[in-house]
């Protein structure tokens, strides 16, 4: 038992991380705040997660002020993303809103060659085209869902420009403070909002106990503690392993949106004969990358 787990352990660590980015969709549908709330609670907690981290583990928080505005700038976006996608929980499902993240392959396709400034591959758009047909096909089936979806594509366009943008900027800053910067960024854009539009009041933080327990479980576990865990996931395994797995996540997501909330996450079959077919091809994409790189 301890030589396969010594021989596994960050196999399991992936897919443990996986699994607990697969309930920021649940926590998403179980805090009753509204989602701009919910981002600016995740992004504090999560800012207080890593700092804390980097202060154990004795880890560096310096960058050049350029640097440090260039990441921030990047936060604003993942903030944009995660509150597109749980106003997307809040206005659809769970499941919905996991489905729709799919959409991100499609828009990266377009977006990576800009900022990279190489070729559109063929394969990567016929990948995208093909999620984007299977996403007709489940919401052909699955009416009244239409607003959940407007804000979930959203969610997906933000997601695909984040990975992009930090793609650029991972590998010439460390890890820890690059992230922290990145929340700090989105945590004090959503500040200035707040301040602007007057909602920065005593009424943010009156906050149910239930909704502070879950936005501490979604703070410091599913962000602060995800990405530590990632990290030193990525530094073990290989990007193909990381990639091909991460592509689990949705599956986990609505299992467990199913399991918790029961016959409000439970969708028709052409929902689940769609999504699997999503999957295929995320696999699939994940597959031919994999093999373009080696050949």
């Amino acid at each position: 038992m301890d030589t396969f787990f010594s021989k596994y352990k960050y196999f399991l660590l992936l897919h443990f991380v996986i699994f607990i980015w697969g309930f920021t969709g649940i926590l998403g549908g179980l805090i009753s705040i509204p989602a701009v709330s919910l981002v600016w609670y995740r992004m504090l907690i999560a800012v207080a997660g890593v700092v804390l981290y980097a202060g154990i583990t004795q880890k560096s928080l310096t960058l050049a002020l350029p640097q440090i505005g260039k990441a921030m700038a990047v936060g604003l976006v993942i903030a944009l993303h995660w509150v597109f996608f749980y106003q997307s929980i809040k206005s659809a499902t769970v499941s919905i809103a996991v489905v729709c993240l799919s959409f991100a392959t499609f828009f990266s396709a377009l977006i990576e060659p800009l900022f990279f400034k190489r070729k559109i591959y063929p394969y990567e758009l016929i990948f995208g085209i093909l999620v984007v047909i299977g996403l007709i096909y489940i919401f052909n089936f699955q009416p009244g869902y239409s607003e959940g979806i407007f804000y979930g594509v959203i969610s997906a366009s933000l997601s695909a420009l984040f990975t992009v943008l930090n793609g650029k900027l991972a590998p010439k800053y460390e890890a820890v403070a690059l992230s922290t910067y990145e929340l700090l960024g989105g945590f004090l854009g959503i500040t200035i909002y707040f301040f602007f539009t007057s909602k920065l009041s005593p009424e943010l933080f009156h906050i149910s106990a239930s909704d502070l327990f879950y936005l501490i479980l979604l703070g410091i576990v599913c962000t602060a503690f995800a990405f530590v865990a990632s990290v030193l996931v990525m530094k073990q395994l290989s990007p193909y392993t990381v990639v091909i797995s991460t592509n689990l996540e949705p599956v986990y997501t609505i299992l467990l949106a199913y399991f918790i909330f029961g016959e409000e996450e439970k969708m028709n079959l052409q929902f689940y004969v769609g999504t699997l077919f999503i999957l295929l091809i995320l696999f699939a994409n994940a597959f031919y990358k994999q093999k373009s790189k080696a050949s």
